[in-house]
């Protein structure tokens, strides 16, 4: 009888164990408003948190907005750059925390040729065209719903948009888990078109607002290291041209 009662006990005590394991494990997901866009468009905010780190996204720009994560003592901060109102992030021109598309980076004198057609885009770096023109994605205001540990956030693009060909339909998931924050992106489009995402936050690891980062040291490893591990972090830029298939995922450069 003794015998099995501590067996019962064991066995519950087990099972609660798990339980608070899973619950401390499982991550959150809020929504609320955030403003205002300048046209009188409204902007939420999504917070994903699992209990030791915490990430927030608004809708407009896909803009990673804040990251808390604690350091190696512990000590919790936001690690991302970032503003505190939708009218700050519009007056802004650093692209802080944004999804940059449809071209991440510099066309050089704002014209590239495709299947034999030349496209115009407008120029706003000089002589070149950068992060997608005058109104890139990260300017844009994206449809949001709650997913499996995080959100998806879809954009379309309309064909001619800042001069790109083809209507794409663009999907990006945030998704944390395991204390890490992971950004997939996807697209779709009815034209052979240019296609360069990325994300455009600006870390410090001390904080944001605490001092340059000029003493920083970062370590990445190698995404194929890095892949099915819990542990340590992989940045992978993607581009690609995307073509008319069913679905375009854009192509890393290297790793997977």
């Amino acid at each position: 009888m003794f015998s099995n009662k501590v067996n019962a006990w064991y066995a519950i005590f087990a099972a609660l164990l798990m339980l608070t394991a899973n619950m401390q494990g499982k991550t959150s997901v809020s929504k609320q408003a955030f403003g205002h866009t300048s046209e009188g468009t409204a902007v939420d905010i999504y917070t994903l948190a699992d209990g030791k780190v915490e990430a927030r996204i608004m809708t407009y720009g896909g803009i990673v907005v804040s990251l808390r994560t604690p350091d190696r003592n512990g000590k919790i901060d936001d690690v991302v750059l970032g503003c505190d109102s939708v009218e700050k992030y519009e007056a802004q021109t650093a692209h802080f925390g944004g999804i940059v598309g449809r071209y991440a980076n510099r066309i050089a004198h704002g014209t590239f040729k495709l299947d034999g057609k030349t496209y115009s885009i407008p120029k706003n770096d000089g002589d070149n065209a950068l992060h997608g023109g005058l109104r890139g994605f990260d300017k844009k205001i994206w449809a949001a719903k709650e997913i499996t540990d995080g959100i998806e956030l879809t954009y379309v693009s309309k064909d001619g948009e800042e001069g790109f060909p083809g209507t794409l339909t663009t999907t990006v998931r945030y998704t944390l888990s395991g204390s890490a924050l992971r950004i997939e992106y996807s697209a779709t489009t009815d034209k052979d078109t240019v296609l360069n995402l990325t994300n455009h936050s600006y870390f410090d690891l001390a904080g944001q607002g605490k001092g340059d980062v000029l003493g920083h040291v970062l370590t990445t490893p190698s995404c194929a290291s890095a892949r099915g591990t819990t542990t340590t972090s992989c940045w992978i830029i993607r581009q690609a041209i995307c073509r008319r298939r069913p679905k375009c995922m854009s192509r890393p450069l290297a790793g997977f």
